[in-house]
């Protein structure tokens, strides 16, 4: 990704995997109430990710971490 909002989509993936820490979800639970795989999840935490996804995706993983 080269995107200017590179950073921003990095961000967002370290907030994923707190609440999803804080709510004692693995990336496997997360991933199937969002009906994703465990690998998107982890390439959507990762601290290096290039991973772009869209707001649909935000919205759904918001929900499943209320």
């Amino acid at each position: 990704m080269r995107g200017k909002h590179l950073a921003k989509y990095r961000e967002i993936g370290r907030k994923v995997a707190f609440y999803r820490k804080l709510r004692n979800l693995t990336q496997e639970s997360l991933s199937e109430q969002i009906d994703k795989s465990r690998s998107y999840i982890s390439k959507i935490e990762a601290e290096n990710s290039e991973m772009e996804f869209s707001l649909d995706i935000l919205f759904d993983i918001a929900d499943a971490l209320k």
